[in-house]
């Protein structure tokens, strides 16, 4: 079982850039898919990117692509996200996630997907 914790998230300016990254413990990174997740209040949970588990194949959502850019070193069990032209549409509480350990045909752009979370950090991106 894998524990995630999130941090670099904050409040920026529009057309900034932030990274986020996703510490995991209890168990080698290696097993995992893995995905970042945003979530704004009144709204569902919803896909930003997911990387497979060495890292060969990556997914984005549509109004993420071009701007944010998902990566991991499983040897540091970390996970990150570098977001760049932030837009106050990407203001939300940022979750990563993983799913079970050498889980077949995944469908890593559901949330249901996803067996373990972290807590969540927030973004805030103003005008």
């Amino acid at each position: 079982q894998v524990h995630l914790v999130e941090s670099g998230g904050g409040m920026v300016q529009a057309g900034d850039s932030l990274r986020l990254a996703c510490l995991g413990s209890g168990s080698p990174f290696l097993p995992y898919n893995m995905g970042w997740f945003r979530e704004v209040p009144g709204k569902e949970r919803e896909f930003v990117a997911a990387i497979t588990r060495r890292g060969s194949e990556t997914f984005y959502a549509d109004s993420v692509k071009g701007r944010f850019t998902i990566s991991r070193d499983n040897d540091m069990n970390r996970l990150y996200l570098q977001m760049s032209s932030l837009k106050p549409e990407d203001t939300a509480v940022y979750y990563c996630a993983a799913d079970g350990p050498w889980s077949s045909n995944p469908q890593l752009t559901s949330p249901t997907e996803y067996d373990y979370w972290g807590q969540g950090t927030q973004v805030t991106a103003v005008s």
